[in-house]
């Protein structure tokens, strides 16, 4: 898969720029490092990469602008860096689309895998486990109130009106509602969704959950204090 993985790095620290891309060459990634949020924007225009990784402070245009600027014209992963762990530039970034973050500073065979592991559940379109659910569905489409969620075509609609999802929002959407009515903790989806093999923030969950309740519906899933969320059967 690194074999033909194009990455878009945007950093403006030389060292951490220049360190960081030649680790990602050396595991087989291709990479366009830029040092600003405007050059980044163009070369993501330009070449269309497969994952972008973004630095928070970044001059000219900032990563959660740029991130906010690369989701309104694709669902292209996205994963953030940010040099503190309980900045809100972290949860910001979640909020503007991204899919995932790494603190700074970090080791290079972490963010490979984290690299990777973005790429595996954006690369398998079927999704979860799809267990008794999908035997409910007719043609595949499985229905809960005025929302339809084509299980094989990857589409969603609320009251019959299409529905955008990222590859992660469709992939928590398909794990919630695999599992109707099922209370589903923030470290199982972080591990089913996210493919995490290690504990993770359950921030990355809450930010998606709250982004897929924009969407589907506030009420639809349910938070369960304490334990996590389900989806309302």
């Amino acid at each position: 898969m690194a074999d033909q993985t194009h990455v878009l790095f945007v950093e403006d620290d030389d060292v951490i720029r220049e360190a960081t891309q030649l680790a990602l060459e050396r595991d087989g990634f291709v990479v366009t490092a830029m040092p600003d949020g405007l050059s980044g924007l163009e070369a993501f225009r330009a070449d269309r990469p497969d994952i972008a990784l973004l630095d928070v402070m970044v001059p000219g245009l900032d990563g959660v602008s740029l991130c906010r600027r690369i989701r309104d014209e694709s669902t292209v992963p996205v994963i953030m860096l940010s040099a503190r762990a309980d900045s809100i530039d972290v949860v910001l970034g979640l909020e503007a689309g991204a899919d995932d973050y790494v603190t700074k500073p970090f080791d290079g065979a972490v963010l490979v895998a984290r690299i990777r592991a973005v790429l595996r559940r954006f690369g398998h379109a079927g999704g979860p486990d799809r267990g008794e659910a999908e035997s409910d569905a007719v043609g595949g489409v499985l229905t809960f109130g005025d929302l339809e969620i084509d299980t094989e075509g990857m589409e969603v609609r609320r009251a019959g009106q299409p529905v955008a999802l990222t590859p992660t929002e469709m992939r928590l959407l398909l794990e919630f509602s695999s599992a109707p009515g099922t209370v589903l903790s923030r470290d199982k989806l972080l591990e089913r969704v996210w493919d995490y093999g290690w504990g993770g923030d359950t921030r990355v969950v809450d930010v998606h959950v709250q982004r897929l309740r924009t969407k589907i519906g506030q009420d639809r899933i349910e938070t369960v204090r304490g334990f996590g969320y389900k989806l309302k059967a």
